[in-house]
């Protein structure tokens, strides 16, 4: 009897520990772990701020409408600078720092607290951590870009609700100093995150080349503001920066959603026709005979003659309304699926450092052949032909286009932007370069905005710093200058 009374107690056991694992397996989201590596937070964080770089939906990214290199066909409020109606500025400041940089953080705080396997190379981990120093640099940098001041050394602290934000220029220089301390922290000739890394698939050299022209890039931005400063930053990273397009930091999108390029969601999947391109662009390019307008805009019909078909290239007016039926489209091979998100490229660096060179820095090349090299690596990027051929327009050739270095380097980095809004936007706020047009709802052109204003909810939830914040920038208002703006 007593070994019957054991039998049963063993088997009521038994089952209690099968129902309690099973109810346990019920109620555990298998497809949200509760805990994630940081090696694919990593991942997450390069996606979402290529998808933030790449789309163009107006309640998040307005950049290529705002660098006029798109305008709106039937609902202007964006390209008439309208960021309150959809709260923009909110949703922009919120993905940058919910979807990227707090991913980047608690990889970074992962990866450093998890115990490397036993033998590996402990540069590895290293490798890792600086690469992620980058990329927060990278981001922060376009922060700053967008809004003048943010909350930067207190902003991740999830214990601190009420961040404080600090001036551009103290962000910037702090920004160097990481920069510099994560180049030196990288050892290239050893691994880092293989295929977790989605833009250069664990290639510590290609991040290393990042990071010199990291500061090629903070430096010239900032160059009007601290000349000493950007100088030494381009002169120490210019010998280690991309040397080929081979270096350009892309991300390859896929055919399938929710990983496709998010502008074919917004203009082909959407099933909207809700952008053309700007006349801005499209007369400039015109203007030019540039042959990189095949692969920027479709041709329309511009006859005026019923039966007569004449195929061209024209913008709908920048800012006002612009029927689809009636102008140029995007070209498709951008609006594909796998097109890829851009993030980083060797035109974009040449023609800082033709900026540079212009400058009086001290660079291998003169400003004309970064220039032209700039040039030259646009066309081979979209798969344009005759760039010599273009070269040699005295319109474009450096020694004889129209007017100043600025406006030489800043309308052709402009153009080699296309796609890039920030990029484009932040060229012409620097170099005032090219000339935009004036949108319908403003009557200046001293009323086109320098920034985004900060955001409603920071206002309302953070409102001390908010205050502070707007008089320490010189004023919450869309036209306040950044830091680096000094013309």
């Amino acid at each position: 009897m007593k070994n019957i009374h054991i039998l049963f107690v063993l088997i009521l056991l038994s089952v209690i520990t099968s129902c309690t694992d099973k109810f346990e397996d019920f109620n555990t989201d298998k497809k949200n772990p509760a805990i994630v590596s940081g090696e694919s937070l990593f991942s997450s964080a390069q996606k979402e701020l290529c998808d933030q770089i790449s789309s163009t939906n107006v309640n998040q990214n307005v950049w290529k409408l705002w660098s006029q290199q798109w305008t709106e066909t039937t609902y202007t409020d964006e390209a008439n600078y309208d960021v309150v109606t959809r709260n923009i500025p909110d949703n922009t400041f919120r993905y940058y720092y919910r979807e990227s940089l707090k991913d980047l953080d608690e990889a970074s705080k992962i990866i450093n607290a998890t115990a490397a396997p036993f033998g590996e190379d402990p540069a590895i981990k290293q490798n890792k951590l600086q690469i992620i120093e980058l990329l927060k640099a990278y981001t922060f940098q376009q922060l700053v870009d967008i809004f003048g001041m943010v909350p930067y050394t207190e902003a991740l602290d999830i214990n601190n609700v009420y961040p404080k934000y600090e001036d551009g220029y103290t962000i910037y220089k702090d920004l160097l100093t990481k920069v510099n301390a994560a180049i030196s922290g990288m050892e290239a000739s050893s691994e880092s995150f293989g295929a977790a890394d989605l833009y250069y698939a664990g290639d510590v050299s290609k991040w290393i080349k990042f990071g010199n022209s990291l500061k090629i890039k903070i430096g010239i931005t900032m160059a009007d503001a601290d000349n000493a400063l950007a100088k030494t930053a381009i002169e120490s990273g210019v010998l280690g920066c991309f040397s080929s397009s081979d270096d350009d930091c892309l991300l390859a999108y896929l055919q399938a959603s929710p990983n496709f390029n998010p502008l074919y969601a917004d203009i082909v999947a959407s099933g909207r026709d809700d952008f053309v391109p700007a006349n801005t662009l499209v007369d400039k390019m015109n203007a030019l005979d540039d042959p990189r307008m095949a692969f920027y805009f479709t041709k329309t019909d511009t006859s005026t003659n019923s039966g007569v078909v004449k195929l061209a290239y024209l913008g709908g007016e920048y800012g006002y309304s612009s029927p689809f039926s009636q102008y140029s489209h995007i070209a498709p091979e951008i609006t594909k699926p796998n097109f890829k998100g851009i993030l980083f490229t060797y035109s974009e660096i040449q023609f800082y450092l033709a900026e540079a060179a212009a400058r009086g820095y001290l660079v291998p090349k003169t400003a004309a052949a970064y220039y032209s090299d700039g040039i030259r690596a646009s066309f081979a990027f979209w798969g344009a032909d005759n760039v010599e051929t273009y070269l040699a327009k005295p319109e474009v050739a450096y020694a004889t286009a129209t007017g100043t270095w600025q406006q030489k380097i800043a309308t052709q980095s402009w153009i080699a932007s296309y796609t890039r809004g920030l990029e484009a936007y932040t060229t012409w706020r620097r170099l005032d370069f090219p000339i935009f047009n004036i949108a319908e709802n403003i009557t200046t052109y001293s009323e086109i905005p320098l920034r985004f204003t900060f955001p409603i909810n920071e206002q309302t939830l953070n409102g001390t710093n908010y205050k502070a914040a707007a008089i320490a920038v010189g004023g919450d208002e869309l036209t306040t200058k950044i830091f680096w703006d000094k013309h």
